[in-house]
């Protein structure tokens, strides 16, 4: 067997389509059946339900940045339209957006953990792969 179609058989048998599209559901990159976390943002050992070890990941502050970016993204214009348009007493905007950017912020982050612990699943790395 070539390197090239080693490479192959390892990119088929985990797609990272489908890897993605699990960890932004929170459920595990190998069966897509089981929940990869144990509380808000602690990943289990292993799964619950294929039995998975997960413990290998290094997520680190990646999905922290990735949270950031997208709230970064998607607040921004609004608030600028918000304010143009409507032109909101300040204390009352600061007040909206706070709130929508920590709600925004804690609805996206574990589904940016599973999806960087998910893409290391799929491309072997950190353990992974043995």
């Amino acid at each position: 067997m070539t390197e090239q179609s080693k490479n192959l058989a390892t990119e088929d048998d985990r797609p990272m389509k489908r890897s993605i599209l699990r960890g932004l559901r929170r459920r595990c990159p190998n069966c897509g059946d089981g929940i990869m976390f144990d509380g808000y943002l602690k990943v289990a050992d292993h799964c619950p339900a294929c039995q998975e070890t997960l413990s290998h990941h290094r997520a680190d502050d990646g999905p922290a940045y990735l949270t950031i970016l997208i709230v970064g993204h998607l607040m921004a214009p609004i608030i600028h339209v918000v304010f143009t348009h409507f032109r909101p007493d300040p204390l009352v905007m600061a007040t909206a957006f706070t709130i929508g950017c920590v709600a925004l912020s804690l609805y996206l982050l574990p589904r940016m953990k599973g999806l960087v612990v998910n893409i290391q699943w799929s491309r072997r790395m950190h353990g992974f792969g043995t």
